[in-house]
C-alpha cells in the first residue's frame, strides 16, 4: 500500500478540445495555472497546505524551462517547488506515482499535480550542428515528427498498432466494433445534461493569446467525432495494407487536469465528501519489444496489481489510455478482463489525447465511476512512447 490518498472531489479536468480548436492558441502552462487556481478556490481548498508540486507536460511552451515553479508562482503559491515530468502518454501516471511515494515516505504531506499539454501549434525546434555539411542543423516538428518516428524502434506510432493487430489477428471490423462501443459509453457521460462530466469537469475561459480579453467559454469537449456503423464502413485503413483507420484511433487534443495527493488525515479533512476514501494502492510499469506499444498496458497493469497484492478478478473497473482500439483488444485478451466492461463513460479513443493530462482525466473518471457504483477497486493503464506503459491501482471506499 502506498499510504497516499486523493481527497474525493479535489480534482478537475478541463474539457478536451481537438487540436487547432478553441484553446489551440493558448500557452498550456499559463492556462493550466489559471484553471487550477480557480478550481481550487471554488473547492475552498487551503492552498497553504500544499508543500509539493509536480508538473506533467510533454510539449514545450514558451517559458516552460521554468516548469513547476513558474506554474505554482502563477497560482499564487510561490513557496511551492517540485519537478516537471515528461513521459509522453504515461506522464500522469508517473506524476501520481512520484507524489504517492513522497507522501508515503513523509517527505511531503500534500502534493499538487498539474498536467497540461497543447498538441496544437507544437514547437518547431532547431538543433545546431556546426560539424554537419555547411553547418546545417536539424529541424524537428516536436509533435508531428515524433508521432511519425520512434528514433529507437524506427517506426511510427501507427505502425505499433498495426504490429499488434497482426500479432493478435485483429481485423478492421473488430477495431470498428470497439470504436462503436467506446462512443456509446461516452454518451453515458453526456446523459442528463452531462451529469457525469459535471462531477469533475470545469469551464475554461477562452481568451486572446495574452490572456487579457475573454472571447468565450469552453464548457464541453470540442471536436468529438460522431461514430456510426455507416461512417466507419466508409473508412479505409490509413496504411495501404493495414487495418487501422482514422475511426479506430484517437486524435491529438488540448487540455489540462489537476489533483491533490495527500495523507489519509488531510484527505478526510478537505474532501468534498469525507465519507468517501480514495486510496492509491500500487503502481507498475512495463516495456515490450520494439514496435509493439499497445501490448505494454497489460503487463504494466499486472505489475501494478501484484504490487497492490490483488489480481485481475478483484478489479471492478478499468480505464485505459487507448490511442488505438487495438490497445483494448490486446488488453482484454491478455488479462481476461471483459472488453465491454472497460472504459465506461468515455476514454481517450473518443475524447482525444493531449498527452500529459490524458491519463489524469481517465483516473478522475475512474474514481467517479467507482463512487457511483458504491466503491470498489479500479485500474488505470496507459501505453507511452518507447513501447512502454505505466499503470496504477486505487480503491474507492465509503461511497
Amino acid at each position: 500500500m502506498t499510504r497516499a490518498f486523493i481527497p474525493y472531489g479535489i480534482y478537475w479536468s478541463t474539457p478536451f478540445a481537438k487540436w487547432q480548436g478553441p484553446i489551440g492558441h493558448l500557452n498550456s502552462l499559463r492556462l493550466a495555472a489559471n484553471v487550477g487556481k480557480q478550481a481550487l478556490a471554488a473547492k475552498r481548498f487551503p492552498m497553504d497546505r500544499i508543500d509539493l508540486g509536480i508538473l506533467g507536460h510533454t510539449n514545450p511552451q514558451h517559458g516552460s524551462f521554468y516548469g513547476l515553479p513558474w506554474v505554482t508562482g502563477m497560482m499564487g503559491i510561490d513557496q511551492v517547488a517540485g519537478p516537471s515530468v515528461q513521459q509522453a502518454c504515461a506522464t500522469s501516471a508517473r506524476a501520481l506515482q512520484m507524489a504517492a511515494a513522497q507522501v508515503a515516505d513523509g517527505s511531503a504531506q500534500c502534493a499538487l499535480l498539474i498536467t497540461a499539454d497543447r498538441c496544437s501549434n507544437g514547437p518547431i525546434v532547431y538543433y545546431p550542428d556546426p560539424s554537419a555539411p555547411g553547418g546545417t542543423g536539424i529541424t524537428e516538428r516536436w509533435v508531428l515528427d515524433n508521432f511519425a518516428m520512434d528514433p529507437y524502434a524506427r517506426n511510427a506510432m501507427l505502425d505499433t498498432a498495426e504490429n499488434v493487430a497482426a500479432r493478435f489477428g485483429v481485423s478492421t471490423a473488430e477495431q470498428h466494433e470497439v470504436a462503436l462501443a467506446r462512443y456509446a459509453q461516452y454518451q453515458q457521460a453526456l446523459a442528463n445534461d452531462r451529469a457525469f462530466q459535471r462531477r469533475y469537469m470545469v469551464d475554461v475561459a477562452i481568451t486572446d493569446s495574452g490572456f487579457r480579453k475573454q472571447t468565450g467559454t469552453l464548457s464541453a469537449d470540442d471536436g468529438i467525432f460522431a461514430t456510426t456503423v455507416e461512417g466507419l464502413a466508409r473508412l479505409k485503413p490509413v496504411k495501404p495494407d493495414g487495418t487501422v483507420t482514422f475511426g479506430s484511433q484517437t486524435h491529438p487534443a488540448d487540455g489540462n487536469a489537476g489533483v491533490i495527493v495527500t495523507t489519509r488525515e488531510l484527505a478526510r479533512e478537505v474532501a468534498s465528501d469525507p465519507a468517501i476514501v480514495v486510496e492509491l494502492l500500487g503502481f507498475g510499469q512495463a516495456r515490450v519489444e520494439k514496435g509493439h506499444m499497445p501490448m505494454a498496458v497489460a503487463p504494466a497493469v499486472m505489475a501494478a496489481l501484484k504490487n497492490a497484492k490483488l489480481d485481475i478478478g478483484e478489479v471492478d473497473a478499468v480505464k485505459t489510455h487507448n490511442p488505438f482500439a487495438v490497445n483494448d483488444i490486446a488488453f482484454a485478451r491478455e488479462t481476461g478482463f471483459p472488453l465491454e466492461k472497460m472504459n465506461n463513460y468515455g476514454c481517450s479513443l473518443i475524447w482525444g489525447h493531449p498527452q500529459g493530462p490524458t491519463g489524469l482525466r481517465s483516473v478522475i473518471e475512474l474514481i467517479e465511476e467507482l463512487a457511483l457504483r458504491g466503491g470498489g477497486v479500479g485500474v488505470f493503464g496507459g501505453c507511452a512512447a518507447g513501447d512502454s506503459a505505466v499503470a496504477l491501482v486505487l480503491r474507492v471506499a465509503g461511497a
